[in-house]
């Protein structure tokens, strides 16, 4: 596996998640949603993504657009066979525009514009 992911397509798009959201809704819910489940391109941990609508931050070297959430559909109940789609209003993720393509690396901060 590599430690890093060269996103080099300006006004491409790519999707973020919180680390903190299969947590949360396995403790409240019971039910468990690992890691390649969620369908995201990169999941983050610390960072409020609801914050980041319409607002600009860095991802390592990557400069990003938080456009906004990404709203959960049943897509994801027929490729996890679980119940969890409405679990997730107001948590599956946000749509970021790529603004300007960079490295993103394992480990890299979201960090403000």
């Amino acid at each position: 596996m590599k430690d890093f992911i060269p996103i080099c397509t300006e006004n491409a798009q790519l999707t973020m998640f919180e680390v903190e959201t299969p947590v949360a809704i396995k403790r409240d819910c019971g039910i468990g949603l690992g890691p390649e489940e969620h369908r995201r391109n990169v999941t983050v941990e610390g960072v409020p993504l609801n914050h980041l609508i319409d607002r600009q931050s860095w991802l390592g070297e990557t400069l990003l657009q938080g456009t906004r959430l990404v709203d959960p559909c049943s897509h994801i109940e027929k490729v996890t066979g679980k119940a969890i789609a409405r679990h997730l209003i107001n948590r599956g993720g946000l749509y970021c525009k790529i603004v300007q393509g960079g490295v993103i690396r394992i480990g890299d901060t979201v960090r403000n514009a």
